[in-house]
Formats: C-alpha cells, structure tokens, sequence
C-alpha cells in the first residue's frame, strides 16, 4: 500500500505536465534500468502475468496501461523524493532544449529570441541529473559563438568548460544593444572561461579553490553598443581609418578626443548606463577593453587598447558623465597607432574589429581616501625567466605589486617581486642593498578626493593608512640584515622598511595557491597561459587569463666557443632563453652613455623619434637594435621610452646596462612590452657589460662608420648618440650572427660569414 501511495504521489507531480510523461516514464525506465532494479522484459512479464489472472482479454492499450503504472510504482519505491524532482525535470530539460537547439542552429536567429529560448531551458532547476555532454555540446558551441567569441582556439576549450548555464549567466550581467548585435569579446571571455575552470559548474570542486578564487563582480557590454555609437554620430568613416598611412592615422589620432568628447550614446544607451549605475552603487570601476581579437592565441593586443578607472564616486550625473567618456576612451583606443599597425603586422587589418568594454568593481579596500587591493600582477604558468639552474620553469613565475596591478603591467620606474613558483622564498639579489635597491617604492591607488589614480610612496601610504595585511609585505633592516616580522603587530620603524612579501610567500598559502591555480589553467587550455590577478583579504580575483605568447623555440642551440675578440660583439650570461638569430645586417645603436648625458625631456623624446624613423627605413632590412635599459620604460630617465610601433621590426632588441653604483636593470618579463616582443617573435637580450662572463665591443659601435646622417639626412645631429652600422661594410663581408642557450645560460653575438642556404631554404625563401 505504501507503494501505491508514494506512486500515486509521483503521478500527481507527473501530471504537471502532462505532454511529456511518454518522456518521463522512458527516463525512469532507464534508471531503472541503470541501476539494476529491472528492465523493461521483466515489467512487461509482470505486466502480462497480472493481465492473465484478470480472466478477461487484454489489447495493447492494457498492457501499455499496466506497464505504465509499474514503471511509477518501482520508481516511487526505489527513488527518493529528491531524485523524482531530478529525472521530471530532466523529461522538462530534454523537452526545452530541443526548442533551444533549433533555435540557437536557426540562420539569422535574432539574439533576443536564442536568450528568450535559453532562459525558458535554465528556469528548470540544474538539479544533480544532467544532459548528457554529447547532447549538449552542439549547443554549448552555438551559444559561445553567438554571445561570447567565434575564435576557433577559444571554442575549442571554452565548449568543455562553459555550460549552457554559464552563459545565461553571463547574459545575466550583459548589456546589448537594440540595433546591433554584439558578443563580449576577448577579454571578458577569458576571464570568464577560466574562471569556469577552476570553478566548474557540474564538476567536482576543489575545497581550496572554492575557498580562495573569486570572480570581480563583472559586467559585460557587448560591441554592439560601441558600433553603435558610432553610427548614430555618424562617423562611419572611422570605419576606414586602418588603410590609411601611417602618418595619416597618428595625425589624425590626437584630434579624435575632441571628436569623441563632442558626440552622445543614443538615449537608450544612456538609460542603460543609468540603470547599470544604480546597480552597481557607488564603488570604483575598472573599465577593460575587450575587443573581439584580444586575448586569442598569437595576438594577445597586450596593453594596445586602454583600459580606464573611474572613482564612480558623488552625484548621479557626475558619476554618469565619467561613465561616459570611459566608455568614449576605450572605444577611441581602437584608433591608437600602435593599435592598428600591430594589426597590420598579423593580418588582421581586414577583420572586422569591434569592441566590447568590460566593467568591473575594482578589487580592493578603502582606507580613507584611497582604494587599492593588498597586492596584483600578473602570472605565468611557464616561467621563462631563469637566473638559476634550481628554478623549475614549469612551476611558473608570479610578477606582483603592492596596490593596483598598473605597475606590474607596465616598464616603470621601480620593480615587482618576481616569484619563482618552484622556490617563492628565492631571488637573483643576494645582499641587503641589492634587495632594498630592487624593491618596489611607489603604490598605485584610487584617490576619492582627486577622483584619479595616484601614485605615492609606500612609506606615504602606510605611514597614513594602517593596513591590516602589511605585515605579509613588509620587511625591516635590523642588526644589519633584512628580515620580515615574526608576527602580527610588531612595532618596527617603518623608515627602515622595504617591500618583499617575504611573509605572503613564506607564511601564506599564496604561492602554492597560485601554482595549482596555473597548472589547472594550463592543463585545460593545453598550452601555458598567462593570468592578471588580484589578492585582497584572502581571496584571488581571476582579472584576465589568455594562451601565453612563446617565442619560436629552438630546441638545442651551440653556442661558439673562443670566438676573436675582433669577431665578437657581446656575450652575455643571464635571461636567455633558446634562439639563433642569423645574418643581421644592420645594428641601430642608441649608445648609453650619451643617452645619459642628455639633460632635456624633449631632448630624449626626440631620441624616440630617430629610432621609430629608423625603425621605418630598414623596414626590408634585417637590424638589430642595442640601447639602454630600459626600452619602452615610462620613466625616460632609465630608457627610451618607445612603444611597439617604433620597434616591430628589428630582430632583436638589445638592452645594455652598465654597471652604476652596483645596480643593473630590471628585465621587462612579464610586461606588456615584453608580449609585444614575443608576439613579433622580437628577441630580447639583457647585457651587463660590467659583470663578470659578460661583454660588449663598445669600441666597435662607436667607432664604424655611423650611417645616420646618409640615411636619413634631417636627423643628422643626433649622430652622437643614435649609431647606424651597416655590418658587412665593416666586417669584411660578415653579417652579425646570434646564438643564446637557455639551458646554460650562455650567449654571444659575433661576425660571421652567411652560411649558403640550403635548396629548401631557397624554396621556403621563394614561396
């Protein structure tokens, strides 16, 4: 009796929809059956036996009808209620998605209509039965393809990661466009997917990654609202700017601001500007580019297009018209020089770039007038700056700040903590002042009262804000040698401190964190990937993930020994990774000493403008290009301070550093200067030509003729400082041949006459 109660029970939630209970007694038969309680022969004996002792003849509709009712009653019976909620709404989920699947695959489906059919599948509980991932993964592509990227490397990991549930989702926390579709781009869909991975929906979770990985409250505003701006102000011919000369769009690039200042959003536009506002409150915002290319594998646009903080702080209007012209600033960093002719340099002028803006609550704390998250940066899952044999390249590299991650990202006037995930506590400096010279200064914050980022001292920002988690940064000169507090609240002087984190690495679970937290990434991506982050109050914000750019790799190189003196132009010791360079016939040499000399701001900016030029003229050529550390630094005091236009075409870019007072350079890994690099399989070289195994024949870049003047006549005065050698003129024929072993850490670069190429390679040269 008890039996036929709860069967009764079950019907009656059946019965609720009663179209598909043919679908749902198939569906309880197969648990039935998968769990080897019976099957479907045994109900049908016992459906028969029953029918037989009844004396009267039976059709086909009573057998139906008796196997029917034993199908519920051993389902009731061996199911709890729980489980019966699960496998109804599985029949519902199977009901619905079949409307899904024909729409998602209908051509020139409107995106309302897909998401129309998407939130009709997801209002049925997820429950702990699912869809079988064959059914589901056409749709899974589909969705991604629509709403969050058509970049086929992308698809390829997201569909095994990103469930049908996890873009509506995301549609959730999306903007679109009433005239134009759109999807998220790149960069938001790199976030999200990794966030996906290490959090998955239907997977089981890892406790201490549940524990410790958060998402930044996130929005996304798809590239249709952007194209559309454009549009509606009608500046279509922006459209056209990327096929203009070089000359023509970073002339016309500085009078866009004002263009863009002058026009408006659509009024509907802004009512979800307002609306966005009133959801969000009054916190910081970070707005992200995320263009449909960015963030794909072989062109990450690392650092092309802007990103914006806002304070989001006051009166609504106010808040609005920052909003605003964020948004007008992301978008105009489409236009941006470097922009386009990175574009051009991988053929992807004639893609139809559009893009999409993500905007996040900044992480962090407020601590009186400023914001700031405890520490960021960035992370890699290879690590391929080795100082030592004892690194493990494949335990990753953490880069990290104190505060915002703007001076991780970025070439400035003052060092991150590089960690090697293999050995966190380990650094290249050795003594005291080495460690406190290499030691980050300056903080990047959000000032409420300047409603701007501002950059102040760490001694400034402590000596004023009393952050609980400085104990995890800080380290103090006692006795003679530096050492982190031994606990919490510790009083030490503060002028006697200087930023390590040797605490965070030694007494945290943040380094092995960050090592599962890459090796997940990476294993799911099937590549190694690169990651900005976040670290406040305990918890990682995942900020951006992508396929990490890898220069071409040579497996085994030889490097020449006891090469002349007269043969050789450097040998240099550390930061090598594999490559062979051969037949450089030009060198562009920016001569550090002379650099230095020069008193004048404009004076060094107009050394940016001869190397960009020259940069220019042997466009045909293959050069190379030595200076001082650091090239591309924002501090024109400690390089010259060129963007990725100035330099995508020399073979290698050379940074020498002499040693002053004991200090040397920092490497430029990690930064967006250095994907550039990497991307346009550019090779970088760090020389020290004052330490020990380290050397540069000085004599032979200031001393050979110097070609400036003949090649480009106008910038003849600057000849004492820029040098332009043409190698085989002077070398009796040789060209400059570069050899660097990773594995032993030795490099040289030396004259040597061009091997006759191979008929392949004259084929491969032809083709």
């Amino acid at each position: 009796m008890n039996d036929l109660i709860k069967a009764y029970r079950v019907y009656q939630k059946m019965m609720q929809y009663p179209r598909l209970l043919d679908d749902m007694r198939s569906i309880f038969l197969s648990a039935l059956t998968e769990n080897g309680i019976t099957s479907y022969e045994a109900i049908q004996r016992e459906a028969l036996e029953a029918l037989s002792r009844t004396g009267q003849p039976a059709d086909e509709s009573d057998l139906r009808d008796y196997i029917s009712a034993l199908i519920d009653i051993y389902f009731a019976a061996n199911f709890t209620q729980d489980q019966v909620e699960n496998y109804i709404n599985l029949a519902r989920k199977h009901d619905t998605f079949q409307n899904l699947n024909k729409v998602v695959n209908t051509e020139g489906v409107t995106s309302l209509a897909i998401k129309q059919a998407l939130r009709e599948f997801c209002q049925i509980p997820q429950g702990s039965v699912h869809l079988k991932p064959s059914e589901a993964e056409g749709v899974r592509v589909a969705l991604i393809n629509h709403f969050v990227s058509n970049q086929l490397p992308f698809i390829g990991v997201a569909k095994k990661h990103i469930t049908i549930r996890d873009v509506d989702e995301l549609i959730d926390h999306a903007y679109w466009n009433r005239r134009r579709s759109g999807k998220v781009g790149g960069k938001a869909a790199g976030m999200f997917l990794a966030y996906k991975i290490l959090l998955p929906r239907l997977a089981d979770r890892d406790h201490e990654l549940e524990m410790h990985v958060e998402m930044p409250e996130s929005h996304f505003f798809n590239s249709g609202i952007l194209s559309d701006f454009l549009d509606y102000n009608d500046l279509y011919y922006f459209h056209s700017q990327k096929y203009k000369t070089r000359e023509e769009i970073e002339k016309e690039y500085g009078t866009i601001a004002e263009l863009f200042r002058k026009a408006t959003f659509p009024q509907d536009t802004v009512k979800d500007f307002k609306r966005f506002l009133e959801k969000v409150g009054e916190h910081p915002l970070i707005l992200r580019s995320s263009s449909l290319l960015e963030d794909n594998l072989g062109h990450t646009f690392s650092g092309k297009y802007d990103s914006v903080f806002i304070s989001n702080q006051g009166d609504f209007d106010t808040r609005l018209e920052e909003l605003m012209w964020g948004f007008k600033q992301v978008l105009m960093s489409t236009y941006n020089p470097a922009a386009i002719l990175y574009r051009r340099d991988h053929n992807l002028l004639d893609f139809d770039e559009r893009m999409s803006v993500l905007v996040q609550k900044v992480v962090g704390r407020r601590f009186g007038k400023y914001f700031f998250p405890f520490l960021a940066g960035v992370a890699f899952s290879l690590n391929a700056y080795g100082w030592t044999n004892r690194i493990v390249k494949e335990d990753g590299l953490v880069r990290i700040v104190m505060g915002l991650g703007t001076r991780a990202v970025d070439r400035i006037g003052d060092y991150p903590r590089m960690v090697p995930l293999s050995h966190p506590t380990l650094r290249p400096e050795v003594t005291k002042e080495q460690i406190k010279k290499y030691s980050q200064r300056m903080v990047d914050v959000i000032n409420f009262e300047t409603r701007q980022i501002e950059t102040i001292s760490y001694h400034d920002l402590l000596g004023e804000v009393d952050h609980p988690d400085s104990f995890y940064a800080l380290s103090y000169d006692q006795d003679g040698h530096l050492a982190p507090p031994m606990f919490k609240g510790q009083e030490m002087p503060l002028n006697k401190s200087c930023i390590t984190f040797d605490n965070l690495l030694g007494k945290t679970s943040f380094a092995p964190l960050m090592k599962k937290v890459l090796k997940r990434l990476e294993k799911a991506y099937g590549r190694p990937v690169e990651m900005e982050f976040a670290w406040d109050d305990g918890k990682l914000y995942i900020l951006q993930c992508r396929m990490l750019a890898i220069m071409d790799r040579v497996e085994k190189v030889t490097v020449p020994q006891d090469v002349p003196p007269e043969r050789m132009l450097f040998r240099n010791t550390e930061y090598i990774s594999n490559n062979i360079i051969k037949d450089i016939e030009y060198i562009v040499y920016v001569d550090p000493r002379a650099y230095a000399d020069i008193e004048e701001y404009e004076d060094r900016m107009s050394i940016v403008r001869v190397v960009s030029r020259m940069n220019r003229v042997l466009d045909a050529k293959r050069y190379a290009l030595f200076g001082p550390a650091r090239w591309g630094s924002n501090d024109i005091k400690l390089g010259v301070k060129v963007g990725y236009e100035d330099i995508n075409r020399t073979l290698i870019l050379g940074e020498i550093a002499f040693e002053e007072e004991g200090s040397t350079p920092e490497v430029s890994y990690g930064t967006h200067f250095f994907n550039d690099l990497v991307e346009a399989q550019i090779t970088p070289l760090a020389i020290y030509p004052d330490q020990p195994g380290m050397a540069l024949n000085e004599h032979f870049l200031l001393h050979a003729p110097n070609l400036l003047e003949s090649m480009v006549p106008d910038l003849a005065s600057y000849s004492s400082v820029v040098h332009v050698v043409h190698v085989p003129s002077v070398t009796d024929g040789r060209l400059l041949q570069v050899f660097q072993d990773g594995k032993t850490q030795q490099g040289v670069g030396l004259f040597a006459k061009p091997k006759r190429k191979s008929r392949a390679e004259n084929h491969e040269n032809l083709a």
